[in-house]
Order: structure tokens, then sequence, then C-alpha cells
């Protein structure tokens, strides 16, 4: 089977939709299937072309799997003007560029925004080929959900957008059941609507570590007998990262450390705010390679997972939650809904109620008591993101529902 996978992001981008793409397309070559992935430049979130690649058209092989790089407007992750911009582009050269592209058994596009959603549909038009629509976050009604925008004429549009599309997809992928259940709401057939949840290649997570390398990152962030509760991943206005900062001001021990590692939309603010505040038990570091990751999960005692309080991302499962728990570090949960119920069942961390730093400094400073309670977490949290969320396992189940949406479309 020939997939053409469209998405905006794709590695060396370190965010979660990469990740899920690259891993995705990675089993389904193992498995003996073509992968295309249509994609931008590598830019997210900073809008800066990454080192030693270019805003044009190039052609690349990953693991197997071949990425064609269109060219497009860059613009950092802030701002809805100049974001909208850029997936309007990327949308636009995507278009254009597919039509020299070879005509494949299935499309999928992958959200979080509708522009590639839009130009998988076109593409899977005009290469008479079914299309497969993957939605990772309801968009847009999380730009309504951070504040980036209130309820005007233009989200009324992407709204009528999000209608069409849904209809026009052969099949609905979605990540949370939650999703499931809102775009059912809308008058979509739950038939047509199957769940392919986020996951972890475990290899990926529980190799050996480098112990010099590691050393190397305690010294450097100044961790050494400290009790560390990190936040790793992108810092934007969803996730209310200065939750940490505002934890760090009401916490009294000096052995515990709030660490921020990322960047993003609110990234700025987050350094303004430390530069005010010059907490001593706060460290905030830069963007780093996705093989540090676990480095730093391995440096931490407590993995914080946070979004805003806010109905809608109580339908969200957010992917640095099962990277944690592969690592076994026990995870510090500021997420109402589905994600809440997965870790409670996987008995691998603790709750907190979401913008709640006092909630936060209380949780941190049970697990830091109790170094039992943190084993057994860890434990659980192996053990059930291992069972459970195996990359491996979840895309070969999604490829087996591409080739019945393909082998549909052939015999229809």
């Amino acid at each position: 089977m020939h997939i053409l996978f469209l998405s905006n992001y794709f590695p060396p981008e370190v965010n979660a939709p990469a990740t899920r793409t690259a891993e995705h397309a990675r089993e389904w070559v193992d498995e003996g299937h073509t992968v295309d992935v249509l994609t931008s430049v590598p830019n997210f979130p900073e809008g800066e072309v990454y080192a030693g690649y270019e805003n044009r058209l190039t052609t690349e092989v990953h693991d197997g799997v071949r990425a064609v790089r269109v060219p497009m407007y860059v613009s950092a992750n802030e701002g809805v003007f100049r974001r909208t911009l850029s997936y309007l582009s990327f949308m636009v050269s995507a278009c254009w560029y597919a039509r020299h592209l070879d005509a494949p058994d299935v499309v999928v596009a992958t959200s979080p925004q509708f522009f590639a959603g839009l130009a998988g549909w076109w593409v899977a038009w005009m290469k008479q080929a079914p299309f497969v629509l993957e939605i990772r976050d309801l968009w847009p009604e999380s730009v309504v959900a951070v504040g980036a925008m209130g309820r005007n004429p233009i989200i009324r549009f992407f709204e009528w957008v999000e209608a069409r599309l849904y209809a026009a997809a052969d099949r609905i992928v979605a990540v949370t059941d939650a999703f499931k259940e809102a775009i059912a709401e809308k008058g979509i057939a739950r038939d047509k609507i199957a769940v392919v949840k986020n996951g972890i290649d475990p290899s990926r997570w529980n190799g050996p570590l480098d112990e010099q390398r590691l050393e190397a990152l305690r010294r450097a962030h100044a961790l050494e007998g400290r009790f560390v509760a990190s936040y790793i991943g992108t810092v934007g206005l969803a996730h209310r990262a200065d939750v940490m900062l505002e934890a760090a001001a009401q916490c009294e021990d000096p052995d515990i450390v709030f660490m921020v590692v990322g960047t993003g939309a609110a990234w700025d603010a987050l350094k303004a705010q430390q530069d005010a505040l010059q907490l001593d038990n706060v460290r905030l570091v830069d963007k780093v390679p996705k093989d540090t990751v676990p480095y730093l999960l391995a440096l931490s005692d407590a993995s914080v997972v946070h979004l805003r309080d806010t109905p809608l991302f109580e339908t969200v499962i957010p992917s640095k939650m099962f990277e944690a728990m592969a690592t076994g570090t026990p995870v510090v949960l500021g997420v109402r809904g589905e994600a809440r119920d997965i870790m409670e069942a996987a008995g691998a961390g603790l709750p907190m109620p979401p913008e709640a730093p006092g909630a936060l400094v209380k949780v941190v400073q049970r697990l830091k008591a109790s170094p039992s309670l943190q084993e057994d977490l860890a434990a659980n949290g192996r053990r059930h993101v291992r069972t459970h969320y195996d990359r491996q396992t979840l895309a070969r189940r999604y490829a087996s529902l591409l080739r019945r949406v393909a082998s549909s479309s052939a015999n229809g």
C-alpha cells in the first residue's frame, strides 16, 4: 500500500505531531508499505529554518520514509495572523507540488489546524484516492480555548470548514475517545470515526543511557542532590507552564527544583517572569533535541503534565504523559478528563487541579517524602505503557484501517 501523509510537522522537529507521524510512518515502512510524507521545512516553534535546511522543495529519506518538503511562509508559533498565513502557505504549496507525486492508495492529512486537512482533501481528489482526516486537536475550538481569538466571523468560518472536512473525509481518525464523541456530536456517524491514541516506541525510551552524558547534564543544570519536578515540552498558550514558577515561589523546601524545558509562544514571557522573580529553585532550559529528553526525564523525580483549566482540554491526552511513564518517571497531572482516567488506571502518577500552584507544591512534596510511592508509580507506568500504548501495535492497527479504506475505494 502506498500512503501519502500530509503534516505541517516532521522530524527534526520534536513536537508531538512530528513524533507521531514519523513513528507511525516508520512502522508502516517496516510492515512493507510505501510512505511519502508531504511536509514543510523544519521551523517549529521559533519560525526559523533549522540549520542545514533551505526553504525550498527538497526530498530526503528517514528510516525508509520519503519526506518531501515544500517551501512556505515561515512564522513563529505566535500571533494568529502570521501563523494563519503560514498554514495557508503550506496548504497552497502542498497542493501545488503534490501534482508531481505518484498517485497513492490513500491520502492522510493530520490536524491540529485544518489547512493541512484542506490540502489533503484536494490532493486526494486530484489523485483519485480516498481521504483520511486525522484529528489531533479540536480546532478551531482550541484557538478560542487558549484565548488567541474570540468567537468571531473568522472562527465561524473555520467551523464551517471543519464541518465540510468531516463530511468529505472517507474516514476520520481521532487520537482520543473524547475527540470521537465531540465529532459525533457535530452530526458525523460514529462508525466513520476510528480512535488511534498516542503512544510511544519503548525501544527509544527504555534503552541504556550514557552515564557521562547524564552526569554532565546534571551538573550543567545544578541538579545535584535536588528533587526535580520537570515540565518538558512545548511552552505554549495552552500549557500554562508558568504554574511551575508560581509553585516554585510558594515552595519552601530548598531541595526541590522546578525545571521547565522547551520553547514556544509563551517561552519569552516565562523567561521574563523568571528574570523578574530570580527564583533560585527554577531551571529554565531551552529546546533540546529529542534524544536528550530521556536524559532529562531520568534526572527528574516527577514529570509535570499540565494544561489550562478549560473544559475543552478534558478531551486531550498529552503525549508527554506516555513518555514519562515509559521512562519510569512519576506523573504529576494537571489535566482533567480522559488523560486523568488513563493515569489513574495505570497507577502511574498523582493528580492536581489545573492552574493550582499550591496543589502542585503539595503533590511534589508528597512524592519527595515517599520513595516507595515513587517506585510504585514508576513501575506501574512502565508496565502500563508497554501493554497498552506501544507505538508498533498502534501503528499496525492504523495501517489495517488504512488498508480497509483503500480496499473499499478500489472496490467501490
